[in-house]
């Protein structure tokens, strides 16, 4: 693999971390700033909302600029919404962080994968955007366990002193490696949403929101969920973290062998069907550690286990937009982050259990597989007719 490919998944890793990480200490922050659980898990909700938005609409804005100067002046940006959050005073001041953090988070991966797309031959372009992606996942789901070590040793703030201090590497690294890239012209986003308004792969977008919205419904909130069911200490809690994000990353070559085994369609209805039912088991296996560490495996794999069937099944469908879709995919999926940890924390508030949101969770992925089966019998989306000719 091309050397650039590594330094710019490795980018990726560094920003990926500050989306997530804040999971694991959400009663840490909400103690210190005097606001409610609920209140402190939408520093999810708005981040991830923030980066469905700014991803397309960054992309077509800049396209014009010199890509590598974009990328840089992207992870400058980051740097200082990281050192804002290291030093906030109060709450506002962190949402504020927040936002900057989440929109140069955003362009920074979508440049990192159209880069890479660019710097690698043709037929190691698919390998270099799902090392991207690899790296994306990583920073997701391990960004969680390795944020409640270091807060317990060192204090929340450091965190993100220390993805600050990442953010100075990967800038480093990518104006010592990556070659200048010339701007061009984007797809214009107005020619982009028409892209995804075919009923077909529309509900295709919609079935990736609805069972990522049905994930973080419960994994936005999970600290307390092991701390109040399982009586978790903090050290305990960062290792079943840990053994769910090693679950999780492992969940992409799941689901990539099972689609090139079976077929993306089978792969997207096994996997939605067999998530919504490790949700709704859940809840009856917390009496039991032996019992509830299988079932959090289980539900830890297949949450990322439908990326690879679902963007094979939208190349599939179209190849001719398989790029836009990739972009609305990725920011289906962010919707979807911020749907659920919206929803688990007004469901928390609502009913004070944090059991219920694995119940409201699992109903929330089963919309998701109503989508896919729209979207699966839906007839194949119709070219115009300059496709057709040529």
């Amino acid at each position: 693999m091309n050397l650039k490919v590594y330094i710019l998944a490795l980018s990726t890793v560094a920003v990926g971390l500050v989306e997530l990480i804040v999971g694991g200490i959400l009663p840490t922050i909400a103690d210190e700033f005097g606001v409610s659980l609920s209140s402190a898990g939408q520093l999810i909700t708005v981040f991830a909302l923030i980066y469905a938005i700014a991803g397309p609409v960054l992309l077509v804005a800049t396209s014009r600029f010199e890509r590598k100067k974009v990328y840089l002046i992207s992870l400058l940006i980051f740097f200082f919404g990281n050192i804002m959050t290291y030093f906030s005073p109060d709450f506002t001041w962190m949402m504020i962080a927040r936002v900057l953090t989440a929109a140069s988070t955003a362009l920074i991966i979508v440049l990192s994968l159209t880069i890479a797309a660019k710097i690698v031959e043709p037929r190691f372009r698919a390998k270099a955007i799902g090392f991207i992606f690899m790296g994306v996942s990583s920073s997701l789901v391990l960004g969680v366990p390795l944020g409640i070590l270091i807060s317990d040793v060192f204090g929340w703030r450091f965190i993100f002193l220390g993805i600050a201090v990442l953010s100075l590497g990967s800038m480093a690294l990518i104006a010592r490696y990556i070659q200048p890239i010339p701007g061009g012209t984007a797809v214009p986003l107005k020619q982009q949403i028409k892209a995804v308004a075919s009923a077909k792969i529309g509900s295709a977008h919609l079935a990736t929101m609805f069972m990522l919205a049905g994930h973080y419904t419960v994994y936005a909130y999970f600290t307390p969920f092991l701390e109040t069911q399982l009586n978790l200490n903090p050290f305990w809690i960062s290792v079943f973290y840990l053994i769910f994000g090693v679950a999780a990353v492992s969940g992409g070559a799941i689901g990539g062998a099972m689609s090139d085994s079976i077929g993306s369609k089978r792969s997207i209805l096994i996997v939605i069907s067999a998530f919504a039912f490790s949700l709704f088991l859940l809840p009856f296996t917390t009496f039991s550690v032996i019992l509830f560490v299988p079932v959090m495996i289980v539900w830890a794999a297949l949450s990322w286990a439908l990326a690879p069937p679902q963007q094979s099944y939208l190349i599939e469908t179209d190849p001719s937009t398989s790029d836009i879709q990739q972009s609305f995919n990725n920011s289906a999926l962010q919707i979807g982050i911020a749907l659920g940890s919206g929803v688990g924390g007004f469901t928390l508030a609502q009913t004070g259990s944090v059991t219920s949101t694995a119940w409201v969770g699992g109903i929330i992925v089963l919309g998701a597989l109503s989508f896919a089966v729209f979207s699966l019998t839906r007839p194949g989306v119709v070219k115009n007719e300059a496709e057709i000719k040529s």
